[in-house]
């Protein structure tokens, strides 16, 4: 089985020298850019996780993770950022860029590999899940319409770009239509192994979904004190 890729972009090259080492070491094939304008030459596509530096040159960490987030072919790549801007408005920023984790420079080496084993070990599970399981393979609400094989969301025919997290969440709260799932319900399925999660997480990204699905926001409902759920 070949070794899954991670892409490093981040303008120290010290310390991307040593994260490479360090991750590669514990088998991964890791590629490194000095910058985003070097990563988007890249085959971005082929890489399993990109870590990000948010701080960089003309084409910052945020900015590259927005094309990355609005490209199809590469929206679904787990993004983690590394980076020095340390304050919550920062971190809900990258959460609403649809990132999946966000580490804060100083940090320990062993600190990165372990979130990137974190967020790589969860991605292969639902993988595995999507051909093991006799799960349907779409999840259906009149025009509503989430393809959980091919990742891909149409609101009355028409293609919804979400972020992996949006998506996640939507699916979750599809499938248990009718039901009030609590917070603590969504964060183990939704934010398995996650190291940090703020409590705004859930809010931000049902925030986003309402907005992004139109009508059918609307049919995310919440119960104060209890969670959220999709009604019949």
């Amino acid at each position: 089985m070949a070794a899954e890729r991670i892409l490093i972009v981040d303008d120290e090259e010290t310390l991307c020298e040593v994260l490479q080492l360090n991750l590669e070491n514990e088998g991964y094939d890791v590629d490194v850019a000095f910058s985003a304008e070097e990563a988007l030459t890249l085959d971005l596509r082929s890489y399993s996780l990109i870590l990000l530096d948010i701080m960089m040159g003309e084409i910052s960490g945020i900015k590259m993770a927005k094309m990355l987030k609005a490209d199809v072919t590469t929206a679904g790549i787990p993004i983690i950022f590394c980076t020095a801007r340390d304050t919550e408005d920062d971190m809900v920023m990258g959460l609403n860029l649809g990132a999946d984790d966000y580490i804060m420079k100083p940090y320990t080496i062993r600190n990165v590999v372990a979130r990137v084993k974190s967020v790589l070990r969860r991605t292969a599970g639902t993988k595995g899940q999507t051909v093991q399981t006799e799960k349907p393979c779409t999840l259906e609400v009149e025009g509503l319409k989430l393809d959980l094989e091919f990742k891909r969301c149409t609101v009355d025919g028409v293609e919804v770009k979400l972020a992996r997290k949006e998506f996640e969440l939507l699916a979750y709260l599809l499938s248990h239509r009718g039901k009030i799932l609590s917070r603590e319900q969504i964060l183990n399925k939704v934010w398995s192994d996650e190291v940090v999660v703020l409590g705004r997480t859930i809010d931000v990204n049902i925030t986003r979904l309402r907005s992004k699905i139109g009508e059918y926001g609307s049919y995310i409902v919440t119960r104060s004190g209890f969670g959220y759920g999709f009604r019949d």
